[in-house]
């Protein structure tokens, strides 16, 4: 008897690091969503044509009529631009992930994944997983049109590859931890449809109040202080640092003097609270 429950023990799977269990199914579910997405090219395609009109429109309506650092040059605004246009891209994916998990919700996915033995906060990690590999390819084609209308790194100093990179990966982490709202919302709202309102409508203000398009000297004091302070604010002028492109803020306020270090600790705080938050809603939420 003793031989055979030694021997049923020895068959028995060990159970499996939380943390790698944690990993692979993230990893599962990425992979999943992402083979949806690649069946769905119209997403991917429709994904990339707003921010190309953006790049268009603002680069040869707005271009010459702006000033900035005291130079009305059209080739001005754009390397000014592009740092703006490019952040703008990443957080607005966050409409796209809340309102996939709204549809997984709808359709009582969800409820199907939470009957299965598998990390709580897998579910979510994979979308927003596969959320920033789409990001990535949206940026790679938003780069190439902006070089294609004029943008160049380097336009207004020196820098390198390396800082070029930092820059990129500066704006994907902050596209990823937005992704993070976006994955609140899908879960707190019924519809797809709704998720996509309610994960535009405060992105305007957002982008907006900021340092994107416009130089925010000219603003007025109290609107520029929300400006500056703005994480989105952060993340646009330290890819104007790192890019060395005109329009770098000569502000005082701390973000605007490491914009580095602070679009770092805002994404990272963004992503602790808002992924808390999604992970605490995920074990409670119904279709």
């Amino acid at each position: 008897m003793s031989a055979v429950t030694d021997a049923v023990r020895g068959a028995a799977p060990k159970p499996a690091h939380p943390l790698g269990q944690s990993v692979r199914d993230s990893l599962v579910i990425a992979k999943r969503n992402l083979i949806r997405m690649s069946r769905i090219p119209e997403m991917v395609i429709f994904g990339l044509i707003q921010p190309i009109m953006f790049v268009v429109l603002f680069t040869y309506v707005f271009g010459g009529s702006m000033q900035i650092g005291g130079s009305t040059s059209a080739t001005d605004y754009t390397n000014f631009l592009m740092a703006g246009i490019f952040a703008q891209t990443v957080t607005f994916a966050t409409a796209g992930a809340g309102a996939g998990i709204a549809d997984d919700m709808h359709k009582g996915l969800i409820d199907r994944f939470r009957s299965l033995p598998m990390a709580r906060g897998a579910v979510l990690t994979g979308r927003t997983l596969a959320d920033l590999v789409q990001t990535a390819l949206t940026l790679l084609v938003l780069a190439v049109v902006a070089l294609l209308v004029g943008w160049r790194v380097g336009s207004d100093g020196s820098t390198n590859a390396a800082r070029v990179l930092a820059a990129f990966g500066l704006l994907l982490l902050l596209g990823y931890a937005f992704t993070w709202i976006g994955a609140l919302i899908g879960l707190s709202v019924r519809t797809p449809e709704a998720a996509t309102s309610g994960g535009l409508i405060w992105l305007f203000p957002v982008t907006f109040i900021s340092n994107a398009f416009v130089d925010t000297s000219n603003m007025t004091p109290w609107l520029r202080h929300i400006a500056e302070w703005n994480p989105f604010s952060a993340t646009v002028q330290a890819c104007r640092v790192l890019f060395a492109n005109p329009g770098q803020s000569t502000s005082d306020a701390w973000p605007m003097q490491h914009p580095v270090w602070a679009s770092l600790i805002y994404s990272v705080l963004i992503v602790v609270i808002f992924r808390t938050l999604a992970v605490r809603k995920y074990r409670s939420a119904t279709a």
